[in-house]
């Protein structure tokens, strides 16, 4: 089964749609039906799975959108309503509107000296819900927060609180490649990217500073060709290998995974000497 993958802000989890039909491309908005109501979201992808039908009574098989790590049965898919019209967008908030909402917020958590950074705002479609997202270092009680901003707003107010990748991707920054934070542009899942990624492709040696984003966590791009360099890691002799070099005998002690080549220690000719080390390229032709 198609599915379509709907996100509803920036730094919220993608969620699975039936397309119900609908001709749906990357970057439509859309209308949909939630738990919380009607919602308008955008269309981030597309994903096929095959759906498990569990649901005994298929008249109610459609019945909630779902992220896409749950696992999903047919039951749990909920179907795309319509895609947005004028009148739709004329619902939103403008930019403008969320700004203040914004500011308010900041200026009531400051003055409740809660520790915490207020990042952006979410309205339902209905306009009865504002979601605000914030990051904060640790576990913070808004609960006195949530009351002013419930009297002010006079709606039901939720806040969430996000990761620092996720306030990268919603205010936006220029990387290291001077291009557009991926985040912000094309990469709408974030994934996990490790230490491990980094001495894959041996570039570890360049620092934290050299290998972190915007955020100020490592890159996103360094799992851009992680598969690729352990695809040619795997055609590279391990580090400690004892190899035959023109017919001298030596051990692996160091790779170049992007040359194909290997450094290879021979033991000195004489006693006395130091050990000679030599880059051998794997795909030379031998002699």
């Amino acid at each position: 089964m198609r599915l379509v993958q709907i996100q509803f802000a920036p730094w919220d989890k993608v969620y699975n749609f039936d397309p119900n039909g609908l001709d749906i491309q990357k970057g439509s908005q859309v209308v949909v039906k939630t738990e919380m109501g009607l919602e308008i979201g955008e269309a981030v992808g597309f994903i096929v799975l095959d759906i498990k039908e569990k649901a005994e009574d298929k008249d109610q098989a459609r019945e909630s959108g779902t992220p896409q790590d749950k696992e999903i049965t047919l039951k749990d898919i909920k179907p795309v309503l319509r895609l947005v019209t004028l009148v739709d967008l004329e619902k939103k908030p403008n930019q403008e509107e969320k700004e203040r909402a914004i500011e308010y917020c900041k200026a009531v958590a400051a003055k409740l000296g809660l520790p915490m950074k207020i990042i952006d705002a979410f309205y339902s479609y209905d306009g009865s819900r504002m979601t605000f997202a914030f990051i904060a270092d640790t576990r913070v009680d808004f609960r006195e927060l949530v009351k002013e901003l419930t009297h002010r707003f006079n709606r039901t107010i939720r806040l969430q609180q996000i990761g620092i990748r996720d306030e990268a991707r919603v205010i936006g920054d220029y990387g290291h490649c001077g291009r557009c934070l991926c985040c912000r542009g094309f990469l709408k899942e974030l994934t996990s990217i490790t230490s491990e990624m980094a001495d894959a492709q041996q570039c570890a040696h360049r620092g934290s500073d050299r290998l972190s984003g915007a955020c100020g966590r490592l890159m996103c791009c360094l799992a851009y060709e992680e598969k690729g360099y352990i695809e040619m890691n795997k055609k590279m002799p391990p580090v400690g290998a004892k190899v035959n070099v023109d017919g001298k005998k030596g051990v692996v002690v160091g790779h170049h995974i992007l040359k194909q080549s290997v450094d290879v220690e021979f033991p000195p000719e004489k006693e006395g000497e130091r050990p000679m080390r030599a880059e051998v390229d794997l795909n030379r032709k031998k002699k």
